[in-house]
């Protein structure tokens, strides 16, 4: 029974459940002394338990277990060794937790050099978890430490370390997909080229088998199946090897690949280094209590501010204001208001404090934990907002606000680090050709018929219905109905207005319409997978983009492409995320004109999905993303109008483009009925200019 509740604690230490897990270690210790074999067998040298001792505030306790072993695992694997490293770490939380802080830091610095060089490791989620726990309890010490005596009698930079820390705590998987594919950039030998894509493929295979791991152990333990558990566990163990092998390989032929793959964590001198005039860079970290903020301006010294506000907290104060982003809206009047008392609540707590880093610059980079990454910073206003009871037209009132996008352009990074390679290795080979668009697939046989007769009807009010990008749209119009059991890819309904948004991109780029626009029948899987696209600079997808069970079958992130049944091909219509890294890509960047393709996907996500992730794995410098489910006129307008601007001044960046073009919207009239002549709305409110983010490197131009 002791070694059930043993496991059954653990499980739940590393699901965060620490309240749960204590009250199985205490069944499962039940009666055993701290001096007896069982004891020292068993639990000692379980680093679930020792840690959960320190979340529920058993600190002496912990603190005499850790020391006890820490010599054992010192003297049998070395002072450099993870597991010593680790019982010291959770040592240093446990002298942290007692007000003990030259202690603490003795041991959280000592132990934090060994950890964050080995966290590349994989296979051990419960490890990873722990990691997060350490790594975050450091930098609140840190933050602790921070202009106080105890700074100056240690000698640190506390802040400055505090944000290394910061950095080495953040999931890697996009900033992985950022360095795979500018590691590919930066070899041109063919040979060499192919072995570190097998070298790769094996990672995210490595992967995708983890998570697995990791969704058994969540199911209730009735469900769980120890064999299948065991064998994906050797299969990892067996992919790792392999890993191993190549990687080694790979090294001696090109030493200079292992600094790119495996980069130490960005210091602030080092982003200092990498800004452009006009550029503060922005980090924020949030743990469960407390939230660290840096800002680095180009020129001038870093700001640094811990304040008291936690990852609960916010992530409330998130989920109010993608109400009003993602209402699932029929008509106009059922989009709700934008709380911009929230909004601006989130920007003095989060932004303002290190004002003084980034209030000069005209272009802001932000890396930011979830769940800040579930809203887009562009909607947060940099001052109160006073209610305005006379409005011209629904939603102008929101034209006055001082939307922190007037101040600055805006991109996101999925990391620090990955600044770096997206500034060393941003050129893209010369003679490319400029844009490739795919958009309006057809999903049923009905569609396709009424094709023949599009344009001869009348439209309908725009004041009667929203045309929104979202998922599971069924033919009639209806948005997520909720009498569909069964959700298949015809069940998906036509987008004729992206057609318009790609043929107008097109010719604006004075692309070929022949040979670079593919819409409707030939939006299809064939055509993307067998096309030569790394001779694209811009490649565009207007279309629906589905997450994980929005259709029947369906287990990873996917982009909607015309059926097979209008096709003819043998695909199923559906570019998945693996297809997508399957790419071979050299584009500046990727716009994915469709909805959620930034929603983040699971804990710890970045705040880019998986279909995001893809795409810079397969070889993009920046991605064009929707945050939630866009409204397809002003959708339309608003990725258009950026190639406009940008074609116009061709010295104008990815970032400044999408600023400008969101700000004209804001203040442009509105919508238009096009059978009254009235203007419907104003399309000031965030639902409508908001939903698109940039990741990646928004610095490049035209030119």
């Amino acid at each position: 029974m002791s070694n059930a509740r043993m496991l059954l604690g653990s499980i739940k230490a590393t699901k965060g459940d620490f309240s749960g897990a204590m009250k199985e270690f205490m069944l499962a210790t039940k009666g055993v002394k701290e001096d007896q074999y069982l004891y020292k067998k068993r639990f000692m040298g379980n680093p679930n338990y020792s840690l959960t001792l320190v979340m529920a505030g058993r600190l002496e306790q912990a603190v005499r277990l850790m020391t006890n072993t820490h010599e054992t695992a010192k003297k049998r694997f070395g002072e450099r060794h993870y597991i010593t490293a680790e019982r010291l770490a959770i040592r240093g939380l446990a002298l942290y937790r007692m007000k003990k802080i030259r202690e603490a830091f003795r041991d959280l610095s000592a132990a934090t050099d060994v950890l964050i060089h080995h966290q590349a490791e994989k296979g051990d989620f419960s490890k990873a978890r722990r990691l997060k726990i350490i790594l975050d309890g450091y930098i609140d010490l840190l933050a602790d430490i921070h202009g106080t005596p105890v700074e100056k009698e240690l000698g640190i930079d506390a802040a400055g370390t505090a944000f290394k820390i910061a950095e080495a705590s953040r999931s890697r998987t996009v900033q992985g997909a950022v360095v795979a594919s500018s590691a590919r950039a930066a070899e041109t030998n063919p040979e060499l080229n192919d072995l570190i894509r097998k070298e790769q493929d094996a990672l995210r295979q490595i992967d995708v088998l983890e998570a697995t791991v990791l969704d058994l152990f969540d199911a209730p333990q009735k469900e769980q199946k120890p064999e299948t558990i065991q064998n994906l566990r050797d299969n990892i163990e067996t992919l790792r090897k392999a890993h191993a092998s190549l990687l080694d390989e790979i090294k001696k032929r090109s030493p200079r690949y292992a600094e790119i793959v495996t980069p130490q964590p960005a210091t602030p001198e080092v982003v200092k280094k990498l800004l452009r005039p006009d550029e503060s860079f922005v980090s924020i970290h949030i743990s469960e209590d407390r939230s660290h903020l840096w800002a680095i301006p180009y020129q001038g010294n870093m700001k640094f501010a811990s304040v008291p506000v936690g990852k609960k907290e916010i992530a409330g104060m998130v989920d109010n204001l993608r109400k009003s982003l993602d209402p699932k809206p029929q008509t106009f009047g059922d989009i709700p208001e934008f709380d911009t008392a929230i909004a601006y609540d989130l920007y003095a707590r989060l932004i303002r404090p290190v004002e003084d880093g980034w209030k000069d610059a005209r272009d802001l980079l932000f890396v930011v934990d979830a769940p800040l990454n579930l809203l887009p910073l562009a909607v947060l206003p940099t001052a109160p907002v006073k209610s305005d009871a006379g409005k011209a037209e629904l939603f102008s009132s929101y034209r006055q606000v001082s939307w922190l996008i007037r101040k600055a352009s805006i991109t996101l990074l999925p990391s620090v680090s990955s600044l770096i390679p997206l500034r060393t290795y941003a050129g893209g080979e010369k003679g490319r050709r400029t844009f490739i668009g795919f958009g309006d697939p057809v999903f049923s046989p009905d569609q396709l018929s009424l094709l023949k007769t599009e344009g001869k009807t009348e439209g309908k009010s725009q004041e009667a219905h929203i045309k929104v990008r979202g998922i599971r749209l069924t033919a009639k119009g209806g948005l997520d109905d909720a009498k569909l059991t069964s959700t298949h890819l015809e069940n998906l309904s036509r987008l004729p207005d992206t057609a318009e948004e790609i043929e107008t991109i097109a010719r604006v780029l004075e692309a070929d319409p022949e040979r670079d626009v593919f819409l409707r029948e030939k939006a299809s899987k064939r055509v993307v997978k067998s096309m030569n696209l790394s001779d694209r600079r811009i490649i565009a997808f207007a279309t629906h983009a589905l997450v994980p069970g929005d259709l029947d079958g369906l287990d990873q992130p996917a982009l909607a492409l015309s059926a097979p049944r209008i096709t003819g091909d043998n695909e199923d219509g559906l570019l998945t995320m693996a297809d997508i890294m399957k790419l071979k890509l050299d584009a500046d960047w990727v716009i994915l004109s469709a909805c959620n393709t930034g929603a983040a996907d699971g804990a710890g996500a970045e705040a880019i999905s998986g279909l995001g992730r893809a795409f810079f794995y397969a070889g993009t410098r920046a991605i064009l993303a929707s945050m939630y489910p866009v409204e397809t006129t002003s959708a339309k307008k608003l990725v258009t109008r950026l190639f406009e601007l940008q074609k116009k001044d061709r010295t104008l960046t990815r970032a400044k483009a999408l600023q400008e073009s969101m700000v004209e919207l804001i203040n442009s009239p509105g919508l238009i009925d096009e059978n009254s002549g009235k203007i419907v709305a104003s399309y000031a409110h965030p639902l409508f200019w908001a939903p698109f983010v940039l990741v990646g490197d928004g610095s490049g131009s035209m030119k």
